[in-house]
């Protein structure tokens, strides 16, 4: 960790529901993803920052269809005037939802975004926060995907490891991708900073 390194104002918790980081169909190295994310959330919430857990609203019988146990949050939730839940239905946490708004109405000037999965609703939320003006850190260890099967005449299976990473390096440009989740500092939001 670098003392230069400005620290985040909020961090995004993306989609860690049941479905995904728990069971036959969680994602490879849920157990480690989790245990860093839990840490975050402490940190997080110790220094003042905002802490958002977006989560997804599935289509009707998929794995995290509303209301069903793959809905549901894995990590606990303390929600209060820096702790919220917002639902979504998109793989972007900002698109028609309140994420927007909530930000910039704390001052948030930087975000830490966590989560699964990397190549879809991880990169879309960094992608827009990167769009807004936002400083994004992007932790190499702090999100997760599935493998890939493999494509009979176009490539092999592609492990879920090498997915998160070129999720991360595809916006790597803009954001911060290379720092591990234990190195994130965090600090509260300047109220109407932004």
């Amino acid at each position: 960790m670098t003392d230069a390194a400005p620290p985040s104002h909020a961090l995004l918790v993306v989609d860690v529901q049941k479905a995904g980081v728990t069971g036959g169909r969680a994602v490879p190295g849920a157990a480690g993803l989790l245990d860093r994310t839990a840490d975050l959330i402490a940190r997080a919430r110790r220094a003042g920052a905002l802490v958002v857990h977006l989560q997804n609203d599935g289509a009707p019988g998929s794995d995290d269809e509303p209301h069903t146990p793959g809905w549901a949050l894995h990590l606990p939730v303390e929600a209060g005037p820096t702790e919220f839940v917002i639902r979504k239905t998109r793989d972007d946490g900002f698109a028609q939802t309140s994420l927007g708004s909530l930000l910039s109405g704390a001052g948030v000037e930087a975000v830490t975004v966590c989560g699964v999965m990397s190549e879809m609703c991880v990169q879309a939320t960094a992608r827009t926060a990167l769009a807004l003006g936002y400083r994004v850190v992007l932790p190499h260890d702090a999100h997760a995907t599935q493998d890939i099967p493999a494509a009979p005449g176009i490539s092999a299976a592609v492990p879920a490891a090498v997915v998160s990473r070129v999720a991360a390096w595809a916006i790597s440009g803009d954001a911060e991708v290379t720092v591990p989740a234990a190195d994130v500092r965090f600090a509260a939001p300047r109220t109407g900073a932004r």
